[in-house]
């Protein structure tokens, strides 16, 4: 089967882009929008639409394949690739991507993945992670179509795994509606919530963190209350944008301290924490997470750590994995650049005893969480983020339903 033509097409997702920069340093909420000027170099505006970028393949049989390019919410920070406005990049696809892809044959999606997330610019940096993300599910989509399976099934194939039976546990976040979104969370069964969107210290974490406290011991009574059982026990996983240790100067102990208090509040549901501090230098951010990390260990806390920041590509992965400095790593899909590499890095994260959070971001597409289940079915993460958006049902609904049609057919 060969590629004989490629067609873009410029769109938007499931979200805004933020200037995560201006955020912390307290820009002010108006509406729906913030007051203030953009610090992040690519911005216009501290929140600005987000932007996708469609790749379709047709296929010499008259089918179509196709994957959509998109970048995080926050570009620009945390050693991101900066901001992708789609009509900026469709010449670079048009001109430069299309006439590699064209007339090739389609029947080996690992090869040809490898390639394009290999391609370089001018300058021999490597193309824009969301370019590689889009194109390579792209050509995921159109092997399984050559092939006439899942593409679930396209991967296991090739990289010999086994696939799921049963459906991976699903994280949903609630965007700054941190209590009324809860409540649709409870109400569907969410396995893993809220997330919480804790990205200023001030108004969300509490100058010592009371305000966070406060909040995970209203979510604990919530649960329990609309739950109507002590049986429904979701994991809490709160992403905190480095506030904590803002909040505590950096001070190791004074955070596993907070840290572990915490955890006994949340108890007994299991406390995981994302981010509990951006060192804004990855070699630091390794360090500082693994002397937290082994504080709670000390005090035996059950309190989970999350890498995010600074564990972008791949290789960042596994150095984040390789140093033990964290519980759990978040595979941010759309920072690692070809989908190929979400495979290989829930793969070692597994293979090396670290969690697998098979991640992203709400300002990704339908197209790009459909893809997302897929990887997941075949690579067996711990849990999946339920995207796009921050509504909570838009998100949900496309990663369950995938998952559950996807399973329906492999069974």
């Amino acid at each position: 089967m060969k590629i004989i033509d490629v067609v873009t097409s410029c769109g938007l997702t499931g979200f805004y882009f933020d200037d995560q920069r201006a955020i912390k340093g307290d820009a002010v909420q108006d509406g729906f929008t913030y007051k203030g000027e953009a610090v992040t170099n690519g911005f216009t505006s501290i929140r600005q639409q987000g932007e996708s970028l469609s790749i379709m393949f047709k296929l010499e049989d008259g089918q179509i394949a196709y994957g959509d390019c998109a970048a995080v919410q926050y570009s620009g920070a945390g050693g991101r690739d900066p901001l992708f406005l789609a009509e900026d990049f469709q010449p670079i696809v048009e001109n430069k991507i299309a006439p590699i892809l064209k007339n090739r044959e389609i029947s080996n999606f690992k090869d040809l993945a490898e390639e394009i997330d290999n391609l370089k610019k001018d300058d021999g940096k490597p193309i824009h992670t969301a370019l590689r993300y889009g194109i390579t599910q792209a050509i995921l989509d159109a092997v399984a179509k050559s092939k006439k399976i899942t593409m679930a099934e396209v991967i296991a194939q090739e990289y010999n795994t086994k696939l799921c039976t049963e459906p991976i546990p699903v994280f949903s976040q609630t965007g700054d509606e941190r209590y009324m979104n809860v409540d649709k969370m409870v109400i569907k069964g969410v396995d893993v919530m809220p997330h919480g969107l804790i990205n200023n210290v001030k108004h969300k974490l509490g100058r010592n963190g009371e305000k966070l406290e406060e909040y995970v011991a209203w979510l604990k009574e919530r649960v329990r209350e609309l739950a109507g059982s002590d049986e429904y026990l979701p994991i809490f996983h709160i992403d905190v944008y480095g506030t904590i240790g803002i909040a505590f100067d950096y001070d190791i102990d004074k955070m596993a301290d907070y840290l572990d208090r915490l955890g006994k509040v949340a108890a007994p549901h299991t406390l995981r924490i994302e981010g509990p501090m951006d060192m804004e230098e990855k070699q630091l951010q390794i360090e500082k997470l693994k002397e937290l990390y082994n504080k709670l260990q000390q005090r035996g806390s059950n309190v989970e750590i999350v890498a995010d920041e600074w564990c972008n590509t791949f290789e960042d992965i596994k150095d984040f994995a390789d140093n033990r400095c964290c519980h759990m790593a978040q595979i941010k899909a759309p920072d690692l650049g070809g989908i190929n590499n979400i495979i290989e890095a829930v793969l070692y994260c597994k293979a090396n005893g670290v969690g697998a959070y098979l991640g992203g971001t709400c300002n990704e597409t339908d197209r790009a969480a459909q893809i997302a289940v897929h990887i997941a079915l075949a690579t067996r993460p711990d849990q999946i983020l339920a995207k796009p958006g921050m509504g909570v049902d838009e998100g949900l609904m496309i990663v369950k339903n995938e998952m559950a049609r996807t399973l329906a057919l492999l069974k």
